[in-house]
């Protein structure tokens, strides 16, 4: 009598649950666009929500932990400008992803089947690629350095892109049958075929190169299905699925310095209703309270390893790796600026002159000083005729 063998692993026992009903965002409007995207990004501070617009466009940020903070006195004027404006596309621009290692570049892609490398901090673009996509560009992936992109193309192929040059490294093609949008981390042969079902919704994977676990979530669909990827045979092993009543329309996934580390949280998804944001928790069950370092390596953290031009000029950068034991505490971040090309120029009469940034920057925090003068007598006066 044969018996059968179970593959032991610390992640079969991953399970998914819903957060309570006060824990979620509501009345919120998801977008009704039928781009192909997830709809949704988070990270350990905010969530960020396409929403349904007039023209279109539109996207909502909120705190994660739903703490709002209002001034006093209220909001003195709506934010209507933007720090830096990137003028490249001539059609809508559907796909953003930061580099994973150097700070304030930026890759775009749109409906004109062209991606963008841009140096955000002086709003150029420095590298366009717009001769390789025949046809719509579907999604498009860093490597975990950022020295190669992966996309995916409506012409049925992949390509790996040598990001700085513009120019294809390795192709594919027709990684998949079917027409519907397709996207991949690694370009070696497939590992395993898995038919999921028959529904045509859009696959959004979500992959942890921590623990190797691939997560399934299909738009139109209400599960989440996770795979655990090793190094031998058969390669993917499929864990569980986390299942739900209502389907979803997009789906955000928090970085691993998000979660909660104390009560063993290995992901975490924001998932997209018509009217709402529903956080889903994955945990591996654990008794103890100690630290599970098994669960939790060294992980990437948020700080970039090289700038923005010694990047676009050559220089690798390698991802900063953080330890989440004591729980992950936020480092003061880089100040984003915009560097300005040109030196301003004022006019008096005595004729122009060129006036610096710090000469700028004085004036700029004189005004301030004048403004909250201005704000403080006008509240004594408002006092006095009250009285």
């Amino acid at each position: 009598m044969s018996r059968k063998v179970v593959r032991t692993s610390k992640f079969r026992h991953v399970f998914g649950q819903a957060v309570k009903a006060d824990q979620c965002y509501d009345d919120i409007r998801i977008s009704q666009n039928t781009w192909d995207s997830n709809f949704c990004s988070v990270n350990p501070k905010f969530v960020a929500m396409v929403v349904d617009a007039s023209g279109g466009g539109a996207f909502m940020v909120l705190p994660v932990t739903k703490i709002w903070e209002i001034p006093d006195g209220g909001l003195t004027k709506p934010l209507t400008e933007p720090v830096v404006t990137l003028e490249g596309h001539s059609k809508r621009v559907g796909i953003l992803s930061w580099h994973p290692t150097a700070h304030n570049v930026l890759m775009t892609a749109g409906c004109d089947n062209v991606v963008i490398l841009w140096n955000v901090a002086c709003g150029e673009a420095v590298v366009r690629i717009d001769s390789l996509h025949t046809d719509l560009i579907y999604s498009v992936a860093w490597n975990r350095d950022g020295s190669q992109i992966l996309t995916s193309c409506k012409d049925k192929k992949l390509r790996i892109l040598d990001p700085r040059k513009g120019t294809v490294i390795a192709e594919k093609e027709k990684p998949h049958e079917g027409s519907r949008p397709v996207r991949a981390k690694n370009f070696k042969d497939a590992l395993t075929l898995q038919e999921l079902d028959t529904s045509s919704g859009v696959l959004l994977p979500f992959f942890d190169p921590d623990t190797g676990i691939v997560y399934l979530c299909g738009k139109g669909d209400s599960s989440i299905r996770y795979f655990e990827v090793t190094d031998e045979a058969p390669y993917v092993h499929y864990l569980s699925m986390y299942s739900s009543k209502e389907s979803q329309k997009g789906m955000g996934y928090m970085p691993k310095r998000g979660l909660e580390v104390n009560k063993c949280e290995i992901a975490r998804f924001y998932k997209l209703h018509e009217r709402k944001c529903e956080p889903i928790v994955m945990t591996v069950p654990r008794k103890s309270d100690l630290f599970q370092e098994d669960l939790y390596p060294d992980t990437i953290g948020p700080e970039p390893s090289v700038e923005a031009s010694d990047w676009f000029e050559g220089k690798e950068g390698t991802p900063n790796l953080i330890s989440l034991k004591d729980g992950f505490v936020a480092t003061k971040t880089k100040e984003f600026k915009v560097h300005k090309s040109l030196l301003a120029t004022t006019t008096s009469g005595a004729g122009s002159r060129q006036v610096d940034s710090t000469e700028v920057h004085s004036l700029q925090e004189e005004v301030k000083k004048l403004r909250a003068a201005v704000e403080e007598l006008t509240e004594r006066v408002k006092t006095l005729e009250s009285k």
